[in-house]
Order: structure tokens, then C-alpha cells, then sequence
């Protein structure tokens, strides 16, 4: 056969292969992927984090269990997404003063699932308990990287200044293992909490470890100790020595979730998309949901004095009665939660099986049911918000999604 040909039958299948081929996915459109300028040495690390992330999946044999909600880390984050209702959280236990006095009752979460032999856990009659709606993972090193005295420069806990607003940090005892940084500042031996829905973690360090051990049962050199259930105790232990997973491991899981990418505003100069967000601006939204922030030092030098845009104060706020759960973490009330980052929002049905849960629970189906729900601090800008226009409240919808 005559080599013309051959390349003829080569370029048609190529241009064959091409068609049955989907088109690359864009990057605004995904939320996993890292930071630029990450050095190679640290390529690998994240690359090692994320197969441990998303591609290790537990058994009995490897230390699941004895009590547990999930398998792995990726089915609670698909795509570092938002969680789905099925992968939610239960959270219980209400606060003295010293702590969560249902911790030496099985608390502060429910493990709903249980190795072959064992009981799964179940809630003890009359406790508070909330839902918790695993969260996105992106950007989070940039949240990591905020130092305590910036997260406390916008705290306003008298409301100083008359508006409304009166957010406070959510101040943690830390763990045995908790090393301070020089972006932590002590508060009474404590530290602001930055991660979970009332940033019951100073760290993601803590997050993770809290993570293995509650999520899966997985113990660590940080965390020896199998989860406990109801009544205290555990009903023998697995099989697999501890600590079922290597300190190296839960280190570059850590490095893998502080160097995920921030997600990627989408259709920033659309027309609909600016005046969403000059509405934002003017209902003053922005209070809570703060847009930008300006990272200091990093020991990783690509998260280093970098300007990102989370939508977050990072700060605890009273949400009124209607998203009260009865339950606390740390120093927060009943009805305080963090402010959400708003970065990603538009992309959560991708994680979401195409629907939208949103607050902390998933109970709403919309953004707009999202803050219609809003109350306590931000019942006057709710009003503001329902008091529009239907058209105006589009244009905001948009900005939201575009984020």
C-alpha cells in the first residue's frame, strides 16, 4: 500500500476519534486541580494526596470501621464538590461551658454504619443533633493561610458600629497534637476555628484527622482511638492494628486540600452578572459574606500574598430561629454558623446529582430559598431582598451562579 495511503487512513482516523471523543472540559468549570506554581517536589505530593483523597476506598481488612459514615474521602466530595444528601452528616451534643456533654456518649457524630459484628450507632433519645452537608474543598488553603488577627479585625460582637452585623470568632480548644503557626493567635489558651459549619476546626490538620477518625473509623498517629458510640464504649475493636493509616498519608492529604485551585468566577463582565453584583453590593451582603481577602506569608510559596475572592468573613453569626438546630461546637451558640464561602456556588449541582441542597443541612433547593431562610443578623437584608424586584432578584441569582 502506498504510504499516501496509509497517512490518508491515519488522518481519517484521527479526525474519526476526535468525534467520538467529548471536548475538554474547561477549567472554570471543574473545582479540582491545583494551585499554579506549585514546585514539582510538591506536584507529587498533591498528586500523592489526591489518589488518597479520592481513590482509596476502605474495608473491614484495611481498618474501616468498627464504626463509620462513609468509606472514603472523595464520596462525600465528588469532584471536591458539595455533599448530597445522602452523604450528610449528623452532628449532636450540646455544650456546658467545657465541652460537648455528649462526647462520652458516642458524640459529637453519629456513626450510622458498622463493620459485619458490630452495632451502628444510634441517636440517644432527646439529644440536639443537626444535619451537616459535606462542603466543597476548593480554596480552602487560602482560608488556611488567613492569619487570626485578620479573621478577628472584622469581628464586631457588641455592634459597634450600629448596623446589624455582629460576627465573632468561634474560638477552639485545640487538639493534644495542635502545633501553633505564626498566623495562630492564643485567646485564652484557644484558637478561632476556621473549618466546618461552625468552624469547629482551627486547622486542616484537625479537619482531616477529625475526618478519618469520625467519618471512617480510621485511626492515626493524631488520633489513636477508634470512634465511640452511644454508650460510651466500643464494642471490640477491628482487626487492623493501629494506626490504620500512615502519618505521611494524612500529611499529603492535608497539602493536597491546602493547594486545591480557587474555583473560577464565570462570565465575569456579563451585563446581568455585574448588576448582580452591584445589588449584592447595595443589600450589603458583603458584611458577612466578605469578597475579597489578601493572603500574608505561606510556607507554600504559591499561596504566599495572593488575592482571592471566598465570599466569607469566616466569622460566626446569629442566623435566627428558623436554622437553629439545638446544637454546638465549640463556643458557638445554637444558632450561630460560619459564614459559607460563596466561591463554587454555581457549580454545586455538579456534585449535587443536578439539584442544589444549600445552607447547612441541604434543606434548600434553590438560592433563593437559601436566603429566604436567612434571619437573626441578616433578617433586614432578607426583607431587602424579598422587597425586590423579580427581575432585580435574577440579576443577583446570576452574579451567585457565576461564582
Amino acid at each position: 500500500m502506498k504510504k499516501w495511503v496509509v497517512l490518508l487512513i491515519a488522518i481519517i482516523g484521527i479526525a474519526s476519534c476526535k468525534k467520538m471523543f467529548p471536548a475538554a472540559v474547561q477549567e472554570e468549570m471543574v473545582l479540582d486541580g491545583p494551585v499554579e506554581g506549585l514546585t514539582s517536589e510538591q506536584q507529587s505530593q498533591f498528586l500523592a494526596g489526591d489518589v488518597a483523597f479520592n481513590d482509596e476506598i476502605f474495608t473491614a481488612e484495611t481498618g474501616l470501621g468498627p464504626y463509620f459514615v462513609s468509606t472514603s474521602c472523595g464520596s462525600c466530595h465528588a469532584g471536591d464538590g458539595k455533599g448530597h444528601p445522602f452523604t450528610t452528616l449528623t452532628r449532636f451534643g450540646q455544650a456546658d461551658g467545657s465541652g460537648n456533654i455528649f462526647d462520652r456518649n458516642g458524640g459529637p457524630q453519629l456513626q450510622n454504619r458498622a463493620i459485619p459484628g458490630h452495632t451502628p450507632e444510634k441517636l440517644p433519645p432527646g439529644t440536639p443533633f443537626s444535619k451537616f452537608m459535606p462542603p466543597a474543598n476548593t480554596g480552602l488553603g487560602y482560608l488556611a493561610a488567613l492569619t487570626d488577627v485578620q479573621i478577628a479585625a472584622n469581628a464586631d460582637p457588641d455592634d459597634a458600629d450600629g448596623d446589624g452585623i455582629s460576627g465573632i470568632p468561634n474560638y477552639i480548644t485545640p487538639p493534644a497534637y495542635f502545633e501553633p503557626q505564626w498566623y495562630h493567635q492564643p485567646h485564652n489558651g484557644k484558637y478561632i476555628g476556621r473549618f466546618g459549619k461552625k468552624a469547629g476546626a482551627i486547622s486542616l490538620l484537625q479537619q482531616t484527622v477529625n475526618a478519618y477518625q469520625q467519618d471512617m473509623g480510621i485511626t492515626s498517629e493524631y488520633e489513636m482511638n477508634e470512634p465511640s458510640i452511644y454508650n460510651g464504649t466500643v464494642e471490640g475493636a477491628d482487626n487492623v492494628p493501629d494506626p490504620e493509616i500512615s502519618k505521611s498519608t494524612i500529611l499529603n492529604v492535608v497539602f493536597y486540600l491546602r493547594t486545591l485551585k480557587v474555583p473560577i468566577q464565570r462570565n465575569p463582565e456579563d451585563a446581568d452578572v455585574v448588576a448582580g453584583k452591584n445589588i449584592f453590593m447595595q443589600l450589603g451582603c458583603q458584611k458577612c459574606h466578605t469578597p475579597e481577602w489578601r493572603t500574608e506569608g505561606s510556607d507554600i510559596a504559591a499561596l504566599a500574598h495572593k488575592i482571592f475572592y471566598p465570599y466569607t468573613d469566616m466569622l460566626m453569626h446569629d442566623m435566627g430561629k428558623a436554622l437553629d438546630d439545638g446544637y454546638t461546637e465549640g463556643t458557638a451558640k445554637t444558632y450561630e454558623w460560619r459564614t459559607p464561602p460563596l466561591w463554587g456556588l454555581g457549580l454545586s449541582k455538579n456534585s449535587q446529582g443536578g439539584q442544589y441542597f444549600l445552607l447547612h443541612d441541604g434543606r434548600a433547593h434553590t438560592i433563593h430559598d437559601a436566603i429566604t431562610q436567612h434571619g437573626g443578623e441578616a433578617e433586614a437584608i432578607k426583607n431587602k431582598y424579598t422587597a425586590m424586584s423579580e427581575q432585580e432578584r435574577s440579576k443577583l441569582i446570576k452574579f451567585l451562579e457565576s461564582l
